[in-house]
């Protein structure tokens, strides 16, 4: 089984073209042809790390997706931001979130602490 690094786009190219195949007919995991797979899967991800690099989320757009996600309204917030009224200061970005927040989130909706902690943009 010869495996090399990616190192080009071409090389990229060429892997992602095995590992779609695989994905049509998986291989039996710890066989041959399945060791083979998660190889490539782990070199196709360092290779994406390394050149797509994909950005943390805004702080706000994360808690409104997890909210989203989990049909949560603002008042159901309030327990780990503080009043409505400063769960929609949050929200509409005329506050920010504090340490006490950010924990809060954290723990409770499961929400990254690097992406809470990120500076938000300017929406």
């Amino acid at each position: 089984m010869e495996i090399r690094p990616i190192h080009t786009a071409t090389d990229y190219q060429a892997t992602m073209r095995e590992v779609s195949a695989f994905f049509n007919n998986e291989p039996e995991p710890n066989s041959p042809e399945g060791d083979r797979f998660e190889i490539l899967l782990t070199l196709v991800e360092a290779y994406e790390a390394k050149h797509f690099p994909i950005d943390l989320p805004d702080p706000i757009e994360a808690i409104k997706f997890r909210m989203e996600q989990s049909s949560l309204k603002p008042k159901d917030l309030v327990p780990m931001i503080g009043r409505l009224n400063r769960v929609y200061e949050v929200l509409n970005r005329k506050r920010a979130l504090t340490l006490p927040m950010i924990w809060n989130l954290h723990s409770e909706l499961g929400i990254s602490a690097s992406s809470l902690i990120k500076p938000p943009s300017k929406v």
